[in-house]
């Protein structure tokens, strides 16, 4: 039996470019190298595409931050993947987890690890995968988004009718509809980079400001008191869910450091949950994935609330971390199956969409 010519792309444009060189490592030190002729591919933060030409089985440990050598310039990135059987795209954030390559993926017809065109882009728009949520009937925050504009701000109405504003009056509209603590994000992106916390009007406005160096659409939501869960789920039409781990950050939410640079922060897995929490999580869970049409993976992150023990989706990741520390395989693990294991039922989804 012929290997399986699999081009493992990693790095990319977005703000996520390290961890996704992380993420990519860790996938190549996991595949079996008996069934996949494997092609590294390390695109650099400029869009540039080359051939990661280490060989796989001296590829040593690397960790955030790190940067990627031994790469060879690719003069054709299309002729490169039209000569491949299956892409498996470890990219997080803009222009890999967005819809963006998946697009480009499918243009020439080449199966690939993951959701497709539709469910990448609007689970990247945190704002357009709430309204979806929304739709579906599963509980979040109270939340708003606007956009900014040249110095001003579109204020956004549930009909989607806008208003322009400036900074202070957009800011007395927010308050309106949203009780400190609030969380103000970029709508598009992740490892919760952007990400800031505001207690009161000036943290806020200081919040937006730095939210939209990264997109100039910003989601507001209301804090939820509770512990922060996640669940991974694995399939095209038939979703299966794995347990649930809960995060324990060592800071006071779940940041970029928290997540990559600070030891204190934990993961619990699986969570120390009564089973019909747990139980009605995976269905969430389930839910969200046939809401947003996906298929072969993603991870949805949720909150039970303290005071109500209600269970609060956050947000759907379609491309999830897969580096040592990641959620998405850990859950897996501890629901058996092993990394190599998913990593070949990942494979097989992608190829059963052919």
């Amino acid at each position: 039996m012929s290997k399986i010519k699999l081009a493992v792309i990693f790095g990319g444009m977005s703000t996520e470019h390290d961890v996704s060189i992380v993420s990519g490592i860790s996938v190549l030190k996991n595949l079996d190298q008996q069934k996949y002729q494997i092609f590294p591919i390390y695109i650099d933060q400029e869009g540039n595409w080359y051939e990661y030409l280490k060989n796989i089985t001296e590829i040593d440990t690397i960790k955030v931050g790190d940067s990627i050598k031994e790469i060879k310039a690719i003069e054709n990135p299309i002729d490169c993947l039209k000569q491949m059987d299956c892409a498996f795209p470890v990219l997080h954030g803009l222009y890999g987890e967005d819809g963006t390559l998946q697009g480009l993926l499918e243009l020439i017809k080449l199966p690939y690890v993951g959701c497709k065109v539709l469910a990448s882009s609007v689970s990247m728009d945190k704002a357009y995968a709430k309204i979806i949520f929304e739709k579906a009937g599963l509980k979040q925050a109270p939340y708003i988004y606007i956009r900014e504009d040249k110095g001003n701000y579109r204020y956004i109405q549930k009909d989607f009718t806008e208003e322009i504003t400036n900074l202070e009056e957009v800011s007395k509209k927010i308050e309106e509809k949203i009780t400190y603590p609030m969380f103000i994000k970029p709508s598009n992106s992740g490892s919760s980079v952007g990400i800031s916390k505001a207690k009161t009007r000036q943290e806020l406005q200081k919040a937006i400001m730095h939210a939209e160096k990264y997109d100039k659409k910003i989601l507001i939501e209301q804090e939820i008191r509770g512990r922060e869960v996640e669940c991974a789920v694995l399939g095209n039409e038939e979703v299966m869910a794995s347990c649930v781990g809960e995060v324990l950050s060592a800071e006071e939410f779940y940041s970029f450091d928290s997540k990559y640079k600070n030891e204190e922060s934990k993961t619990v897995i699986p969570a120390d949950l009564p089973k019909e929490i747990v139980e009605n999580i995976r269905k969430q869970a389930q839910k969200a994935f046939k809401a947003i049409n996906g298929s072969g993976l993603s991870r949805v992150d949720f909150f039970i609330e303290k005071a109500t023990n209600e269970i609060i989706i956050n947000e759907i990741n379609t491309m999830p971390g897969f580096t040592s520390i990641s959620m998405y395989p850990k859950l897996w693990e501890a629901s058996g199956i092993s990394y190599p294991t998913l990593l070949d039922e990942l494979i097989d989804l992608a190829l059963q969409k052919k």
